[in-house]
């Protein structure tokens, strides 16, 4: 483990932009338009002395971290802010030179429980050190000159078994040098409950010459895995997937879905009911032969109540929503749950740590387990990059991405800043239809630029058009 990552944080700063919605994104509980996205600075302190920034981005998303209806999209931005100070807080007042790693670990019950105490679930919490940890990893490896990559595959970031005492005896230090990181990454397109599936259903078209329908989206970019909401209503559901099916069956190519339930069946009786119904509908046949999993149907006050190993023998079920803190994959996996969702969001420490339970019980000849990559509208720039290179280094071959469909691009931001994205990652980005944008070509991206010193970005975002959401805190 090198010395010179072994680090304090001496200096944050947290900004915000808005973010306006091409295309109204309809899932679960919310249909959203508009979201401010978060950015953070960190400046960390290395054993030497030697002092720099590092960045992360992440859109504060309403009603998915937590969906209590009583509460405003403006009180949910603010639980993520919040989470964002206790983070701060808890990370700058720490004077002890640690890893990048063993100061999440230090901090990882202190924020859950400070969170709690503020009325923030664990969801919410987390948001906190997610953003926190990459924009400390990003300044430590900057100024080590390793990759996000290198830093987690030499241990450099001097993850341990901590905090999961089931690993305790896993050889963790192989298991990181095992990953591979590749070139490119399958786009899994996301359509919303609200996104028009043919012509007929684009009753008013924004016409900013991008794709608006599902059968536009498929012609311009040629996508082979789909991730399909389902809002909890069955016979909604059902007529929703075959309009859906009608559009990717068209193409005799092979294709492969996943079921987002977003929470909306009350239990695993409403969900095998719709899962049952799919078999069952000739029309839906290939769509059902090609379904990888179903993800989060149950809502998260009820996905542990029971088992779900009947409905998981049919179609394996994962969670998401559900993934709160540390301990929620295994108590997922003895109710019959095979597998949990990867985010940014989460923390990337935390999809680590559960990419290796999936390696130790796999080998172990247990039932298997598995992970996905999901998305939350991740933006162009810091945001997408960091998540997409999380997902690579975990050797996942394909990753729902939704925030290129439903966001003009960079459109909004400063052209210096595109044009800097641009040339940093000419292999991830386009120009087009005036704007900088994601470049997905025969359902793939390319992310071979991300295995820059930091964490997967030479660009930064222009930090003098962004607001301030607070005042730089900062340790002696």
């Amino acid at each position: 483990m090198p010395e010179s990552l072994k680090l304090r944080v001496v200096a944050v700063e947290l900004y915000e932009r808005p973010v306006h919605l091409r295309l109204p994104f309809r899932f679960g509980v919310v249909t959203l338009t508009e979201a401010p996205q978060a950015f953070v600075r960190a400046r960390v302190r290395l054993a030497d002395g030697r002092e720099g920034w590092g960045a992360a981005a992440e859109m504060l998303a309403p009603k998915w971290f937590d969906k209590n209806l009583a509460l405003t999209n403006d009180d949910n931005f603010e639980q993520l802010r919040d989470a964002l100070r206790i983070a701060v807080a808890a990370y700058t007042a720490d004077a002890t030179l640690r890893t990048p790693f063993a100061l999440y670990a230090a901090h990882y019950r202190e924020v859950l429980e400070a969170g709690a105490a503020r009325g923030l679930n664990a969801l919410v919490a987390s948001f906190g050190p997610a953003l926190l940890d990459r924009a400390v990893l990003d300044a430590a490896g900057k100024l080590a000159g390793l990759s996000f990559y290198d830093a987690v595959r030499t241990n450099a970031a001097g993850i341990d078994a901590a905090l999961t005492p089931e690993l305790a005896a896993f050889d963790l230090p192989r298991f990181l040098a095992s990953l591979a990181p590749g070139d490119s990454l399958a786009v899994r397109h996301t359509v919303g409950l609200v996104d028009p599936i043919a012509a007929a259903d684009a009753a008013q078209r924004v016409n900013d010459g991008l794709p608006e329908t599902l059968e536009e989206v498929v012609r311009a970019y040629g996508h082979r895995y789909f991730k399909l909401k389902v809002g909890g209503d069955v016979e909604a559901d059902l007529d929703r997937l075959t309009r859906i099916a009608s559009v990717i069956d068209a193409s005799a190519a092979p294709y492969q879905v996943t079921l987002d339930g977003n929470e909306q069946y009350q239990d695993v009786d409403g969900i095998a009911a719709l899962w049952r119904r799919v078999l069952a509908a000739p029309k839906l046949a290939r769509l059902a032969a090609s379904t990888l999993f179903i993800e989060q149907p149950i809502g998260r006050a009820h996905a542990f109540d029971r088992d779900v190993s009947a409905l998981a023998r049919l179609k394996p079920v994962i969670i998401d929503e559900s993934d709160g803190d540390l301990d929620a994959f295994p108590k997922a996996r003895s109710l019959g749950y095979a597998g949990v969702s990867s985010k940014a969001c989460k923390g990337f420490y935390k999809s680590i740590l559960n990419a290796a339970r999936c390696a130790l019980w796999n080998a172990n000849g247990e039932r298997a387990c598995f992970m996905s990559a999901e998305d939350l509208t991740c933006q162009a720039g810091l945001a997408v990059q960091q998540d997409l290179a999380i997902v690579s280094l975990l050797g996942l071959e394909h990753v729902e991405r939704n925030g290129h469909h439903y966001v003009n691009g960079m459109a909004s931001l400063p052209r210096a800043e595109q044009e800097a994205f641009l040339h940093a990652h000419p292999d991830l980005y386009e120009q087009r239809a005036g704007a900088v944008r994601l470049r997905i070509a025969g359902g793939d991206v390319n992310i071979g630029s991300l295995a820059v010193p930091g964490f997967a970005s030479a660009a930064e975002p222009h930090w003098p058009a962004m607001r301030r959401i607070e005042a730089c805190s900062s340790a002696g």
